[in-house]
């Protein structure tokens, strides 16, 4: 006698789940698509960080083709295509989204970024000019220290670098492009100062340390410094202070740096054994 009254209490818990809890057709789409934005963020950064940047390219050019309307792959497309190295066409696509009334600041960084990458360090300077002062970004002051750099502007260039060194916790990079600021007016042992805190921030920074051998190089200090390097950086750093002795005048101790490299790279090294030919083909003649 139990069964029927507990088959009809199951039936109207149904019809009652059904009827207060049970989503509707229109309310499943409505959280499908909720997925579906979440899982496009995640996917936007996926393809932004760690795909190949032409696949990036192609991921944000369809997406955007979709749906033209969203901000997120007008931006996503902007910054693969300057990862992939086809800054001519970000430039178009980033001024379309600085325009953007839902645009930011970083966008019109981004932007700017994007000009002094082609070369249009004058238009550059306007896209910043523009941004608020109130705006402090690490990308903004690197940005602004190039700039200043260009135009050589050293106190302000200077100044530019020391707020962007602040402003991140992996400062490798600005501190090698301060370092060459340095070289370039001749600053040598400043400039060494700043290439070994690069190194000391990034020891797999293989630019800052060939920089390294140029103002140790510069200063006729032709010993390696004690940092991390494996054999082939080793030949290559020995090849580049061997150029940097001959260039100074010092041209029997840049052939045994040459002839060191030579010894030390674990294949043959064909740079330098260039170098070392045309420098006996100079001594003989």
């Amino acid at each position: 006698m139990r069964h029927p009254i507990l088959a009809v209490a199951c039936i109207a818990g149904a019809f009652g789940l059904s009827a207060c809890g049970g989503p509707t057709g229109e309310e499943v789409d409505r959280a499908f698509q909720g997925v579906n934005a979440i899982d496009g963020t995640g996917l936007n950064d996926v393809m932004l960080k760690a795909a190949d940047p032409e696949e990036a390219v192609r991921y944000f050019q369809r997406s955007a083709q979709d749906e033209p309307e969203r901000l997120e792959f007008q931006r996503g497309l902007a910054t693969s295509l300057v990862r992939a190295k086809r800054v001519t066409e970000a430039v178009p696509i980033w001024q379309r989204v600085a325009a953007h009334p839902e645009a930011g600041n970083d966008d019109r960084v981004s932007l700017a970024d994007a000009l002094i990458r082609t070369g249009d360090w004058t238009r550059a300077q306007e896209v910043l000019n523009a941004i608020p002062p109130t705006h402090e970004t690490f990308e903004r002051y690197r940005l602004e220290a190039m700039i200043a750099d260009y135009s050589e502007n050293w106190a302000k260039a200077d100044s530019f670098y020391e707020i962007a060194v602040g402003l991140t916790t992996t400062p490798a990079g600005v501190l090698n492009n301060w370092g060459f600021s340095k070289l370039t007016r001749g600053s040598y042992s400043e400039a060494e100062r700043l290439f070994s805190d690069a190194i000391r921030q990034d020891a797999d920074m293989f630019t800052a340390k060939n920089n390294l051998m140029l103002a140790r190089g510069a200063q006729g200090n032709y010993a390696l410094p004690v940092i991390p390097m494996t054999q082939v950086e080793r030949a290559e750093l020995l090849h580049t202070l061997g150029l940097s002795a001959i260039k100074r005048g010092d041209v029997s101790i840049g052939k045994g740096l040459l002839e060191d490299a030579l010894e030390t790279h674990p294949q043959h090294f064909e740079a330098a054994a260039r170098s070392l030919d045309a420098l006996n083909a100079t001594t003989v003649n």
